[in-house]
């Protein structure tokens, strides 16, 4: 199989510093074996893996796409905290308004981290709550918050998050 044409089909001209980071990072002989050991559909994933690693190192050569995936860890927990209240919020409410219609309330729920991650009602009563446990994927870009102001200690350097 000829290298060139990975490279042509899977790094686009109109991105050349795409292709310099993973060439810097890892090497174009390492990519090039790596790339012959996959099978054709995988290429373009692992293209892309290898593009945003680079890109991440050339940033931070330290932590990489680890500085990238700390801050959306603690974004996330810090949003389901965030959600958990919410929900309690709500459950109160309904119970306050069961309780004034005469009804006995439901029972408590677990905080949805307890929870299997799956798409189901918070707060037993009625299924009127939803919690769904996807994400999107967020590309790497240079825009980004963690990208400037990653602190491995926590926050930023500001100390938000």
């Amino acid at each position: 199989m000829h290298t060139g044409m990975h490279f042509c089909a899977l790094f686009p001209p109109e991105e050349p510093q795409k292709f310099a980071n993973v060439h810097k990072i890892f090497g174009a002989s390492n990519v090039t074996k790596l790339l012959n050991e996959l099978l054709p559909h995988q290429r373009e994933d692992a293209v892309n893996s290898l593009a945003y690693e680079a890109e991440a190192r050339v940033r931070d050569p330290v932590y990489g796409c680890v500085s990238a995936i700390s801050f959306l860890q603690r974004q996330v927990e810090r949003l389901q905290k965030e959600l958990d209240a919410a929900n309690a919020d709500l459950i109160r409410i309904a119970c306050n308004d069961i309780q004034a219609a005469g009804l006995q309330p439901p029972p408590a729920a677990p905080p949805t981290h307890m929870v299997a991650a799956q798409p189901r009602p918070v707060g037993g009563w009625g299924g009127r709550f939803y919690q769904t446990p996807s994400f999107p994927i967020i590309p790497y870009s240079s825009s980004m918050p963690w990208n400037d102001n990653y602190n491995p200690h926590g926050g930023g350097v500001d100390g938000s998050i």
